[in-house]
């Protein structure tokens, strides 16, 4: 199954069905498409904002 969103760790809104991912494959995520959740922001953590 694909991500569809990227979480930063702790993220209470994450869920059950996750997954650690490295601080580059997160980047490329974050991307290439799929959204950053809203609540824990890791875009700006990663900086990834345009």
């Amino acid at each position: 199954m694909p991500p569809i969103e990227v979480h930063v760790s702790g993220c209470h809104t994450a869920g059950k069905r996750r997954r650690p991912v490295p601080r580059d494959e997160a980047r490329r995520l974050l991307t290439s498409a799929v959204r950053a959740c809203t609540r824990c922001k890791p875009d700006a953590q990663l900086r990834t904002l345009d």
